[in-house]
């Protein structure tokens, strides 16, 4: 086979994989849509909760109480058939990988997928409770808070890309060791830089309240630890210690 057609044989797998991706988001996003208002409601909870009584959100422009809520069904679609999207990706990209490291990228995603998730729950379940009570007790006197419904789903979303791309942060310490770009040691020595650097990133994407810096910055260096500690496991499981080699000698 030559290269042209190698190329467009590839071509055509990458546009079966992505038709598939997106057929599989388009099907979850039908099956939400009846419920898209509920939807927009459970993600406005935790800012309703913390407003005063009889407090509520307010929609600006004419389309807004529509197309809200559907946004909310799409990014919810989109997180339901992500893990089948990863796996679209991992069937496209499978053929051209060694046996090892096939055995390293499906874990990969599984746990990047899992923690992607488990940043987005963090934000909702702990993150914004604490962020939009302070923003409310920070009101002046006499100021009525009642966020636009755009605006605040502009929030949301901005905060749960944040801390779920936090939650990544040992996946990206794993493969960074793996593909031998640097060594556990030497993550170990550049510790004090990045729990510096948790606390700078936290102050530039987070409201200015000492709490959510603090809520993002903690779990980004612990997460920093803990894929410092699985790239140890993992090495030492691929690469005996010595005196274990020793010892079956």
């Amino acid at each position: 086979m030559s290269k042209s057609e190698t190329l467009i044989a590839h071509l055509v797998e990458l546009r079966s994989r992505l038709l598939n991706s997106f057929l599989a988001w388009l099907l979850v996003f039908i099956c939400l849509f009846p419920w898209a208002s509920d939807l927009y409601a459970l993600l406005a909870q935790p800012m309703l909760a913390k407003l005063p009584q009889g407090g509520q959100m307010i929609a600006t422009d004419v389309t807004t109480p529509f197309f809200v809520p559907l946004k909310v069904a799409m990014m919810a679609a989109f997180v339901i058939a992500l893990p089948f999207v990863l796996f679209q990706l991992w069937r496209f990209v499978a053929p051209g990988l060694y046996a090892h490291e096939k055995k390293l990228v499906l874990p990969l995603i599984v746990a990047s997928t899992l923690l992607f998730g488990c940043g987005m729950a963090f934000a909702y379940f702990a993150v914004f409770p604490v962020v939009f009570g302070f923003i409310t007790a920070a009101a002046p006197a006499g100021v009525a808070v009642m966020t636009d419904i755009d605006k605040y789903l502009s929030f949301v979303m901005g905060m749960f890309l944040a801390f779920g791309v936090t939650f990544e942060v040992p996946i990206a310490v794993v493969v960074l060791v793996r593909m031998g770009v640097v060594s556990v040691k030497k993550l170990r020595e550049l510790r004090s830089y990045v729990i510096v650097g948790a606390f700078v990133v936290a102050a530039v994407v987070t409201p200015p309240d000492v709490v959510s810096q603090f809520m993002l910055a903690i779990p980004l260096w612990l997460l920093y630890e803990a894929g410092m500690v699985v790239a140890g496991w993992i090495g030492a499981r691929a690469n005996p210690s010595v005196d274990s080699v020793r010892h079956d000698g």
